[in-house]
């Protein structure tokens, strides 16, 4: 059979898209990476003049690499993410498994040491932070959860007679446990009773039940509408799915957290390149810094190498402290 030479019709190219989501669902991708490759699918397509992608190659994805390196001037990592999404087309929805595809030259992302906060910066980003967010970004300092870690936290997740966070499904699918801290204790306790009362309100208006992750809605259908699968921090409002276009609530939207993270910042008057990621790399680095091993903070942080949590032993030794400068020894 003849392959198809065209996408130029109104109706192939969200068929190709259709099936590209429908192997990224089938492998339970995150939405963030399934929007992502969309993203990434359809701007390869169009750079190439609406080409059905089986008919284009290596030549092709490198030169869509490089318009997204030398004219768009992407950062490394976003020029990985289209090359992945790209060979995700290739391999797993075209089926097309040739040999360029290992043989491109990947993005190099360059080695950068993580922005650490020190602990009076900390202190003057709590102090400033708005209320509706203030537990959130302590608890993100507290615990060294990922921003989505923490907006997806579920009732049942908190351990308060063990003083534990159990983090479902973290990066790479991976589930752990960190610390919870003392301090939050009541703070998160006020914080369950704010979120009961939106969860009665959704009960009495008979609303259909939080997202379950994969096909736990199916297995367990009435799991959604119980206490302890609904959110810690729920969104004031409702949204619609995006995969079942139910309208149902969901939990508080990132860049709110983003939004309050960038301006207490601003308040705080702190000259530092600060996200909130920057309070998960605090963590690590102050932990360390306290005396707590290696492999503890791994753990915590959910790292399968420990190497990659060894780049904080190198953010404590930043500034070459405990060296006497030569020219300290000029009279």
């Amino acid at each position: 059979m003849k392959p198809d030479t065209s996408i130029s019709s109104s109706e192939r190219a969200p068929k190709l898209l259709a099936q590209v989501v429908d192997a990224i669902r089938i492998r339970h991708y995150s939405i963030r990476t399934e929007e992502a490759y969309v993203h990434w699918v359809k701007a390869y397509i169009r750079f190439h003049g609406l080409r059905h992608p089986r008919d284009m190659g290596a030549r092709e994805v490198t030169k869509f690499l490089s318009h997204l390196a030398t004219e768009r001037d992407v950062a490394a990592a976003t020029q990985q993410q289209a090359l992945s999404a790209l060979l995700f087309l290739y391999r797993h929805v075209l089926e097309i498994d040739l040999p360029w595809l290992d043989d491109l030259v990947r993005p190099k992302k360059p080695a950068r040491l993580p922005t650490v906060l020190n602990h009076d910066e900390v202190a003057r980003l709590l102090a400033v932070v708005r209320p509706e967010q203030s537990l959130m970004v302590r608890l993100l300092y507290g615990t060294g959860m990922r921003l989505m870690e923490c907006l997806r936290l579920r009732i049942k997740d908190v351990d308060f007679v063990r003083g534990e966070i159990l983090i479902r499904d973290g990066k790479g699918a991976k589930d752990r446990v960190t610390v919870l801290p003392r301090s939050l204790v009541e703070p998160l306790q006020n914080q369950f009773q704010a979120a009961r009362r939106l969860f009665d309100q959704d009960r009495a208006a008979s609303r259909p039940g939080v997202y379950l992750p994969h096909a736990l809605e199916r297995k367990y259908p009435n799991a959604g509408a119980t206490w302890a699968w609904f959110w810690v921090f729920p969104a004031a409002g409702l949204s619609v799915d995006p995969r079942s276009g139910i309208e149902r609530r969901h939990h508080a939207h990132e860049k709110s957290l983003q939004r309050a993270m960038k301006q207490a910042v601003e308040d705080a008057g702190i000259c530092k390149p600060v996200s909130v990621h920057t309070l998960r790399h605090s963590f690590a680095t102050h932990l360390l810094h306290s005396g707590y091993d290696i492999r503890t903070v791994q753990e915590l942080l959910g790292h399968a190498d420990v190497s990659t949590t060894m780049i904080y032993t190198h953010v404590l030794n930043r500034g070459g402290r405990g060296v006497v400068s030569p020219v300290d020894a000029v009279r």
